[in-house]
């Protein structure tokens, strides 16, 4: 078994991967027309659980265009984020490590350093104009973590992530410059409006769309982070309901509490959004040329008001938000690449956050970071099934730092979870039990020990966050 982190990739991808892209990206002898590198971008919801979508199993949120990306693309069943929370989510997801590697690896205002090397850097040298419209998390004001000081050449959005909870926010960041949102204005409680007038996320809409007409005839890549469904966590703490939302539609007439009438209209709200991108990229005449990746930072909240049993957010899966369990860092996970990529299929390989650096690099024709922990999954995109045991026999490992320090990593059919440092391992089958609810460590005591010994290779230590094991 290989468990390092590029090792067994090198050789039996290459030759796959490029018989794959040579036809999936129009060089095969039949085809007239070249289509080249496709424009690439990243919708990323914020704390949308696994459940919360139709086409992963909800029955009572309305998501249409969510539904049909998978319907026309690739749905992975086991797509996982960073990090059960934001800042080290996006982290792993912009430089291709994951928390045991990466600069940031919880909630802070650490921010990124020149060294690090974002998918917006990586693109750029491939010729792609590269825009960030949302939150960024990843650098405060006057820091090398700054959005334009890593690769994106348009940022318009929240700096902070604690800002981003307002979605009546009186300014946000275009570029390096604070843009004022003219009718609204903030209460004597910090992220709360005492005039509300225009609601953050249809502002971000508005602007990503303008992003893709302006860019139509080049190669873009639009990194469009969302906000929604995150609560308002200032506004839950005073009224208790931070679903704040301008219109409980379409679910003013249910028989819910107030807090779920509104989550489920912000997640259709996102939904809506995602449908005028499409539509935009039709009437442009560039979908078939475009890829989008659709996908969660981490699994549902438990804030404002929220209850993720009420629609059941997490699917079948254990946990939520700031849990290493499957429901706090599985999340829906989908790749539409209309005409390249066959639509409807289903994979169960399981891919993560730290995978979509080079991934893209490869379909831009690019070579990505050297010794990153992400590998490219592009064959998997083009039914290359023959190296999903690759996939299978490398660990997926992740830490987290809120309430102790905490570890879980995913190799194969198995996960080992620490939930709590100097607390007894848990080991759980996840193809057998998706909801980790049979701890099998004393049934598999020489698994578990085989499995904590991969585990403890899979971190090095960093001098912003301590643990018992440094």
């Amino acid at each position: 078994m290989k468990i390092g982190r590029r090792d067994f990739i090198l050789g039996s991808l290459s030759v796959s991967l490029a018989n794959h892209l040579i036809c999936g990206l129009g060089h095969c002898q039949d085809q007239s027309k070249e289509v080249g590198a496709p424009n690439i971008i990243i919708i990323l919801a914020d704390d949308l659980g696994y459940g919360d979508v139709g086409c992963y199993g909800q029955s009572y949120i309305l998501t249409p265009n969510i539904d049909r990306l998978a319907k026309e693309g690739v749905q992975f069943l086991d797509g996982y984020a960073g990090s059960p929370v934001c800042a080290p989510s996006r982290c792993c997801l912009m430089t291709g490590y994951h928390t045991g590697h990466a600069r940031i690896r919880a909630n802070s205002t650490i921010p990124l350093m020149p060294e690090d090397i974002t998918i917006a850097e990586v693109l750029k040298k491939a010729g792609y104009v590269t825009g960030l419209i949302g939150k960024w998390g990843l650098g405060e004001p006057e820091t090398p973590g700054i959005p334009n000081l890593q690769g994106f050449d348009e940022f318009y959005g929240y700096l902070n992530q604690v800002h981003a909870h307002n979605y009546y926010p009186d300014y946000l960041w275009r570029n390096m410059n604070k843009e004022r949102i003219e009718g609204n204005v903030i209460s004597d409680i910090p992220g709360v409006c005492a005039q509300c007038s225009q609601y953050a996320h249809d502002l971000l809409t508005k602007e990503a769309l303008e992003f893709i007409r302006r860019n139509a005839s080049n190669k873009f890549f639009l990194y469009l982070s969302f906000t929604i469904p995150h609560a308002n966590n200032e506004l839950g703490n005073a009224k208790g309901n931070g679903m704040e939302v301008p219109s409980d539609e379409p679910y003013s007439d249910r028989p819910w509490p107030q807090p779920q009438k509104n989550h489920a209209a912000m997640i259709t709200r996102l939904d809506d959004s995602v449908g005028k991108i499409l539509s935009l990229l039709e009437e442009l005449r560039i979908d078939e040329n475009t890829l989008i990746l659709f996908s969660s930072d981490n699994g549902p909240h438990k804030e404002g008001g929220a209850d993720p049993e009420f629609f059941k957010s997490s699917g079948p899966l254990k946990g939520y938000k700031r849990s290493l369990y499957e429901g706090g860092i599985r999340v829906p996970f989908i790749i539409r690449w209309k005409g390249r990529i066959e639509g409807g299929k289903k994979s169960t390989t399981p891919v993560s956050f730290w995978d979509i650096l080079p991934t893209f690099a490869e379909l831009a024709g690019i070579t990505s970071p050297q010794k990153i922990d992400g590998i490219s999954f592009a064959p998997l995109l083009f039914g290359e099934e023959n190296i999903v045991s690759s996939f299978m026999n490398r660990p997926l490992y992740w830490e987290f730092y809120e309430g102790g320090f905490q570890q879980a990593m995913r190799l194969g059919e198995w996960k080992i979870i620490l939930n709590k440092y100097g607390d007894p391992l848990e080991l759980y089958n996840l193809v057998e039990d998706i909801g980790e609810k049979n701890n099998l460590a004393g049934k598999y005591p020489d698994k578990t020990k085989e499995l904590s010994e991969i585990m403890k290779l899979q971190r090095t230590p960093s001098p912003y966050w301590q643990t018992p094991l440094d």
